[in-house]
């Protein structure tokens, strides 16, 4: 074919970097938050994430997606999802990093914050994984409530290797969790749950139970068990359901289809169907909700990990693109609509990975600190809730950076746009954790007595902040001020100030003035971008900026 132009004012692709070393709030706020033992690990995950074989694997992974097979060739039930090799390779790094195990197998001071670190690395590649390594890492103190299904299972667990095969556990080097709770008539209200538990012989806990029922998601269908809620005499129970039986033959676990989903398309949700299924008890009959809500509490600092990772993504992708595109003789990065665009998502990402961070070290200060604990009760779902909202406006923003390149299927915006929204919605949408906020709120003050001595910590730093916070604490006082109808307001508000608290504290005066002139005393517009005159935008460009 003749040549008919040059191909030119196209920026070369945003691949073998390492994204570790290029975000400079992540750096610092691994040693901040007790986790610089894990920097060696950290910089080896992000060349292997930023590198450009690895984005290929990525590129198979979402080509070749998860295919049902319900049966065999002989017409056997088999209920067998098939992966491309390109997923096994990306959950083969997952587990190599620790990223199920890291917590509970290097059990010192930071081992949270560096998982979270790790995690975070890898959730801007593709999080499709994300989701059985997450079930796994949080399965474990669940598990630890029936300690004869834990001594036996949690080994297979902690193991590092990524075993693919479909076969009974103990014959594998390792092993997944996945779980399944929600029910097409309840959703979040699980309690409505209609699945039952018969027991085989004497029940209780630890027990042996038929289940007979359904569940409308069941995310990763492949794991080797699953924690799941069913009724009993006394009521919702916490049951554990692995695929294979003792003796070696599959249980009766029917994955019915798959999800066609709107992103996350890597990961293979399904349907299932419990007939006479074998289970055993875990935890107290009828206690299974709070049974669960360890694993909750852990599954939901995982989305807001999963969260900020792909906000992270977005944004590099979108700062690399207008250093290197140019428009009206000028590259776009030195637009000053777009500077301000591009300093404003650079607040909003070091915002977030500095709330991942301390949220985190709050776990793994809890074991041994009683307000640490209650400080990550409540600031968890705070930060589940708005970490959640805002990456999918992140990630549209950082979207509309490239213009029509951003809106083709080529090149990583559309998917990162399409997967954004799945982290609100896991482990309950915005409206179920706000209900959460005011239950600690009302139940438990110390929560909230935690959560303004971590807002106090940045009090005198800027008078703004200050009046912000004293009415915050007011509302707080009240136990939420308006109830129900005010919660998503209260929670956002909590939010934001438990951010400028840390970037005040820890960031660039730069960074924290834009951030509390926008979020705290709205002095710019609503969208991004839209910040006030004399913004110190260059200040925070500098901070931001790589050379990829």
């Amino acid at each position: 074919m003749t040549a008919t132009h040059a191909v030119e004012n196209q920026p070369p692709p945003f691949a073998d970097v390492n994204l570790y070393a290029l975000d400079r709030p992540l750096v610092e706020g691994l040693a901040r938050e007790g986790g610089s033992w894990g920097k060696a690990d950290a910089a080896a995950l992000g060349a292997r994430v930023g590198g450009a074989a690895y984005q290929e694997t990525i590129r198979k992974a979402n080509a070749w997606l998860p295919e049902l097979r319900t049966h065999d060739r002989f017409g056997h039930r088999i209920d067998e999802v098939e992966f491309s090799d390109a997923w096994h390779e990306l959950m083969t790094v997952a587990k190599g990093a620790g990223l199920h195990s890291l917590p509970w197998s290097q059990p010192k001071p930071g081992a949270h914050v560096v998982r979270a670190a790790l995690h975070y690395i890898f959730g801007q590649g593709e999080q499709g994984p994300s989701c059985p390594i997450a079930m796994t890492f949080a399965a474990v103190p669940a598990l630890r409530n029936q300690p004869e299904i834990a001594e036996e299972w949690i080994p297979r667990i902690l193991d590092n290797r990524y075993d693919r095969r479909f076969v009974p556990a103990p014959q594998k080097t390792s092993a997944l969790m996945g779980m399944a709770m929600t029910e097409k008539q309840g959703g979040s209200d699980v309690r409505a749950n209609t699945t039952e538990a018969k027991p085989l012989g004497a029940g209780g806990p630890g027990g042996e139970y038929a289940l007979t029922g359904h569940k409308w998601f069941c995310s990763a269908p492949m794991c080797d068990a699953f924690l799941t809620l069913a009724q009993t005499a006394k009521g919702l129970t916490c049951f554990f359901v692995p695929r294979f039986l003792p003796d070696g033959t599959m249980n009766r676990f029917y994955i019915q289809r798959l999800k066609d989903k709107l992103g996350n398309k890597t990961n293979a949700s399904s349907e299932i169907e419990y007939d006479r299924t074998w289970a055993r008890m875990v935890g107290p009959e009828g206690r299974g909700v709070a049974t669960i809500l360890e694993m909750v509490h852990h599954t939901r600092l995982e989305c807001i990990v999963g969260s900020a990772g792909h906000m992270r993504a977005a944004f590099a992708e979108a700062l690399h693109h207008v250093s290197h595109r140019r428009a009206f003789q000028r590259r776009l990065i030195d637009q000053p609509l777009m500077r301000a665009v591009i300093a404003d998502l650079a607040v909003e990402c070091e915002a977030t990975v500095a709330l991942m961070l301390r949220v985190a070290r709050a776990f793994d200060q809890a074991k041994d600190d009683s307000l640490a604990a209650s400080f990550a009760r409540i600031a968890t779902p705070v930060a589940k809730y708005w970490v959640c909202k805002r990456v999918s406006q992140a990630v549209l923003e950082s979207l509309e950076c490239f213009g029509g390149n951003g809106y083709v299927e080529e090149g990583p915006m559309a998917r990162l746009y399409r997967d954004s929204p799945v982290n609100v919605i896991w482990e309950g949408s915005g409206n179920v954790i706000c209900l959460d906020v005011l239950r600690a709120l009302e139940r438990e003050p110390v929560s909230r007595d935690a959560f303004l001595a971590e807002l106090a910590a940045a009090k005198g730093a800027d008078r703004g902040y200050d009046a912000f916070v004293a009415a915050l604490a007011a509302d707080l006082e009240r136990k939420g001020g308006t109830g129900e109808t005010g919660a998503r307001h209260l929670v956002e508000r909590m939010a934001v100030a438990l951010q400028a608290s840390l970037l005040l504290r820890h960031a660039p005066q730069a960074v924290a003035e834009i951030f509390c002139a926008t979020r705290l005393a709205h002095a710019g517009g609503l969208a991004y971008g839209a910040l006030p005159a004399g913004a110190p935008v260059d200040a925070v460009i500098e901070r931001a900026a790589f050379d990829a």
